[in-house]
């Protein structure tokens, strides 16, 4: 971002707030996980077919079927969540030190 400020041009290198980046991103992946789910639930031929696409057309119809339950969701809401929260908090952390380098 530049600032002009009585014809003098002010660079403002804009940090990252490591914490607010990790829930930021933990939060997006949580509400995705969840939309995720719902969409398994009602529309579940669809959801092979797109998982199906993002996996280059492997046939994931011969795996076997998963058994969902509570458990289950809970356990995958909490990694992607925790997983998601550590990849932006190390994001965040690399971010600066670039700026740093600058």
């Amino acid at each position: 971002m530049v600032i002009i400020l009585k014809r003098k041009v002010v660079n403002i290198i804009m940090k990252h707030d490591v914490s607010a980046t990790a829930n930021a991103a933990a939060t997006v992946i949580g509400l995705i996980y969840l939309v995720c789910r719902v969409a398994v639930w009602l529309a579940p031929d669809l959801s092979m077919t797109i998982t199906q696409s993002w996996f280059h057309n492997i046939d994931i119809t011969q795996l076997p079927t998963p058994t969902s339950n509570t458990g289950t969701f809970v356990l995958g809401l909490a990694t992607a969540t925790a997983g998601a929260w550590f990849v932006g908090y190390a994001f965040a952390l690399t971010y600066n030190w670039f700026l740093k380098k600058k």
